[in-house]
This record gives structure tokens, C-alpha cells and sequence, in this order.
């Protein structure tokens, strides 16, 4: 792998006036704000500072995760546009499958699920002293973040990134985010083909198979299911089920994800706090933040399995984009918590809802 030199900063990125110009306003915007009012990608916004307190990575990416377990704690951040999602732990039992491009991480505080066939770059990060391994697709979005900590082992951080860090880098070109357009069910839809497919699941992870075989949306296959399945529920809910979770000490799944990653929480959560938009969870391992004011839909979905029916309730934006999906917390043969299903029925019984739209 390469290894650091001193290269003249990346002054001539087209966006990297634009960067100067919004710290010397003094902007305090978080990096995916700041792009979106700079008309950048974030991907731009951290290239476009090269050798100044940014630095490029070596691709294959799993290399370098395969061997952040040496450095022992870290923080890692997945999110969207409405939920960002952060734990702490060890980056440890990492799996990764070559043929499908695919990795886990699956250490007792950490699990994520990484697509990283879709990770176009990979930098390095040094702002206000925090230093950061953040990760992009090729539209520039950011898939993953994952932060060093006082509990880090800084020498063993310092000889990872001296590893990997890129000494000829090429600054990546991000390709635009195109708009998806509202798409309707095929004409070949059939209903009871489909209701019939659902009573048959076996396994939670057979549902996302099932949707492309009917070539179906997640939002559209919950609003033409019925309501034996899914039940459509308040853009509030959320917080409620949060809050219900919090108030029965119960163990739940938090699961947060993009095109590059999903990320998981187990377990239960204990200090919640509103601030404006921001619905939070504020606790020493784990930490949620989610504007449960751009949730367009939010329902109550019940799939079947061998293990009985597996409850959960998922969030959607208004282009149809999950958000956030809640399970109780369950191995694979096991049941569902009752606790759970008890927070799912006061869901249904208080904010239960017509559907809005099918996208």
C-alpha cells in the first residue's frame, strides 16, 4: 500500500473556493447541509481539500477494514437524509464476500451490513482535531463514517492510515443523483399471486426477493397487501414507539441504512430528547438522531416466518426511500418479545392511519 507525502494541496477543485468562502463566513453546518447549500456533492466537499486536512485511501476498502480491529474502539455513523445512526465499539469479526462485493461487521456493538461494491472513494479526515475514515458511492453521498475515539489506540490508527493512505491519488468525479421517477405497479401484477407469496415467507430475509419477483417498491407492496399485513400509522410514531421502548425497558433493532450500508443497533434505548425537527438517542454506545418531520409514511408490517410472525415498523421519505425499520430484538429461531408486540398493538391502537400514496 502506499504510503504519505507531502503533495501540494488540492486548491484548484472547483468547489474548493466555494469551501473557503462558507468557513470564512463562519458556517457552522454539518457536512451533507453544507454541501447541499454549496450545490456540491459531500464527496466534493471532502476531495476538494486534498493534503490540507483531507487524504485520499487505497482502494479495495476491505483491506483496510479487515484490519481496523487492531485499533480497538471506534465510532461508526450510517445514515440518510433523515436518520443518522452512531455506535461504539470494536470493528471486529470482519466478514467480507468477494464474489458478491459484500461485507459484516458483526461484534457485540457493532453490525452493519456494508455493500461495498457500491464505495467509489475513500478519505481520510482531520477536522477540529477529529480524526475520521469516511466513504463514498459514485454520486458523491456519504455511506459511511467511522471516527477515532479517546479510547482508540492512536498509534495503531496512525499506522493504519500510513498504510493506506493514497500518495498519487486522482480526484474521484462524482456522477449526478438522478430523480427517480413515481413508477406504478406492472400490468402483469398479480394480487393473489402475490398475498399468496407473502403468507408463505419463511425467513424475513426472503421479503426483499419477494418484492422484485412482483416487481414491487416497498411502499407499494405494503399499500397493496391489505391490512392483515401492514398497517399504515402516523409520521409521529416513531417517537412514540421510541418512547414506549424506552418506558418498558425493552430490547429493540434500530436499523439505518443507505445504498453503501446498513447499520444496526440491539438492545435497549434510555435517554430521549427533542430538539426542533431532531427526535434523539442519547446514550453512551449508541446514538440516533431523526427528523420524524420528513417521514412521508410510517406502517406496522407483519411478515410470517418459520420463528412465528416478525413484527416491524419501518419509516419512508417522500420519494419512497426507507428511513429507519425497528424490530424487537430476536436471534434467528427465536420468537418475537412479547414486550414488542405489546409496543406494536399501542402503536396500532393510537396511530393507526389511512395510506397516504403508492410510489
Amino acid at each position: 500500500m502506499s504510503q504519505t507525502t507531502a503533495t501540494r494541496p488540492n486548491t484548484e477543485h472547483p468547489a474548493y473556493s466555494h469551501y473557503q468562502a462558507a468557513m470564512s463566513a463562519g458556517s457552522t453546518l454539518r457536512a451533507r447541509e453544507l454541501a447541499k447549500e454549496l450545490g456540491i456533492t459531500e464527496g466534493d466537499l471532502v476531495a476538494c481539500r486534498q493534503n490540507i486536512d483531507t487524504w485520499q485511501l487505497c482502494a479495495p476498502f476491505h483491506l483496510l477494514l479487515a484490519e481496523l480491529k487492531n485499533v480497538s474502539e471506534v465510532m461508526t455513523i450510517t445514515r440518510n437524509d433523515q436518520a443518522v445512526h452512531e455506535t461504539t465499539g470494536v470493528y471486529h469479526n470482519f466478514q467480507f464476500a468477494e464474489a458478491r462485493k459484500t461485507g459484516l461487521v458483526l461484534s457485540n456493538a457493532i453490525d452493519l451490513r456494508l455493500f461495498i461494491g457500491q464505495w467509489h472513494s475513500g478519505f481520510h479526515v482531520v477536522e477540529k482535531g477529529r480524526h475520521s475514515l469516511q466513504f463514498f458511492d459514485k454520486h458523491g453521498l456519504a455511506v459511511h463514517k467511522i471516527y477515532r475515539t479517546d479510547n482508540t489506540l492512536a498509534d495503531k490508527w496512525d499506522a493504519l492510515i500510513a498504510e493506506y493512505r493514497d500518495a498519487a491519488p486522482v480526484v474521484p468525479v462524482y456522477l449526478p443523483l438522478e430523480e427517480t421517477p413515481i413508477s406504478q405497479p406492472p400490468a402483469t401484477f398479480d394480487q393473489a399471486a402475490f398475498a399468496d407469496d407473502w403468507a408463505n415467507l419463511k425467513d424475513v430475509h426472503e421479503y426483499h426477493g419477494m418484492l422484485q419477483k412482483h416487481g414491487l417498491s416497498r411502499t407499494q407492496a405494503l399499500a397493496l397487501i391489505g391490512s392483515q399485513w401492514a398497517t399504515p400509522i402516523a409520521q409521529d410514531s416513531l417517537a412514540y414507539v421510541l418512547t414506549l421502548a424506552q418506558e418498558k425497558a425493552a430490547d429493540i433493532m434500530v436499523f439505518v441504512g443507505n445504498p453503501g450500508c446498513i447499520q444496526i443497533y440491539s438492545g435497549p434505548v434510555h435517554k430521549l430528547l427533542t430538539q426542533g425537527p431532531w427526535f434523539n438517542v442519547l446514550d453512551a454506545a449508541f446514538n440516533l438522531h431523526l427528523r420524524t418531520d420528513q417521514i412521508a409514511q410510517a406502517w406496522v408490517i407483519e411478515r410470517p416466518s418459520n420463528d412465528g410472525i416478525i413484527t416491524s415498523i419501518e419509516a419512508f421519505n417522500a420519494k419512497g426511500d426507507s428511513i429507519i425499520t425497528l424490530f424487537g430484538k430476536r436471534k434467528p429461531g427465536q420468537p418475537e418479545l412479547t414486550s414488542w408486540r405489546d409496543i406494536v398493538h399501542a402503536t396500532k391502537q393510537q396511530h393507526a392511519e389511512e395510506p397516504r400514496y403508492v410510489r
